[in-house]
């Protein structure tokens, strides 16, 4: 691995991301910046993201492990708790934010959250209303945006 002034804690979590990657999720440093990484997470079954390739990237701050990393989805997504600029509301990334976290546990998280939508801690205020007015027709919006946005493609 390039970049021997990176810590030795950023070293090992990315070493065990690729040696044991978490189902449905894979993530790899660029070969630039090892700070930077590229991620996929598959959308888990049985959600309205069922069957999209979601790409994010990450990026790993100079405090890290001190602050949490930054986030953000790559694709558009129809979901209340991510913004248009791909920006992700979850609590681990903003004040629950722990050192005891990993990278791991950060994208098992976000894939969580794919799972299970929060309307009422929104990023995305019209989506969050569509989604408690008529759950039924967002979760078909969602599917539609993950067929335009997440196929793979």
């Amino acid at each position: 691995m390039a970049n021997s002034n990176l810590p030795r804690r950023i070293i090992k979590e990315t070493q065990r991301l690729l040696t044991e990657p978490a189902p449905g999720i894979s993530a790899s440093p660029s070969e630039d910046n090892m700070r930077y990484f590229k991620v996929m997470i598959i959308g888990p079954t049985q959600s309205p993201y069922e069957g999209g390739v979601f790409n994010l990237e990450l990026f790993l701050p100079e405090e890290y492990p001190m602050a949490a990393p930054k986030v953000r989805f790559l694709n558009k997504i129809y979901h209340p708790n991510i913004d248009k600029l791909g920006r992700i509301c979850l609590d681990i990334l903003k004040d629950k934010w722990s050192p005891a976290l990993q990278i791991r546990t950060v994208l098992l998280s976000i894939q969580a959250l794919l799972s299970a939508p929060n309307p009422d801690d929104p990023l995305s205020e019209n989506i969050a209303k569509h989604w408690k007015a008529n759950e039924a027709e967002a979760v078909e919006t969602a599917k539609e945006w993950t067929r335009l946005y997440a196929s793979g493609a």
